[in-house]
């Protein structure tokens, strides 16, 4: 399944800075906006897939699913 997201790249003195707002934690620097763009996209799979497998390990019992709101 491919998903899309939008990252966030800003230009700092020689380097790139990006990050994917909607994927906390994935961010990355490079020399060029292509090298930013290859990591953020290997950051996203990486967080995504370790999310996948803490959640899908020790389920045990009733899972309850309950939406919340938050004020951002």
């Amino acid at each position: 399944m491919n998903r899309t997201f939008e990252a966030t790249i800003e230009k700092r003195d020689k380097w790139y800075i990006g990050w994917v707002d909607e994927v906390p934690g994935a961010f990355s620097q490079s020399k060029t906006i292509k090298e930013v763009q290859d990591n953020l996209r290997e950051a996203v799979q990486l967080i995504l897939e370790s999310q996948r497998e803490l959640r899908d390990t020790g389920i045990s019992g009733k899972i309850i699913k309950k939406q919340i709101q938050v004020q951002v």
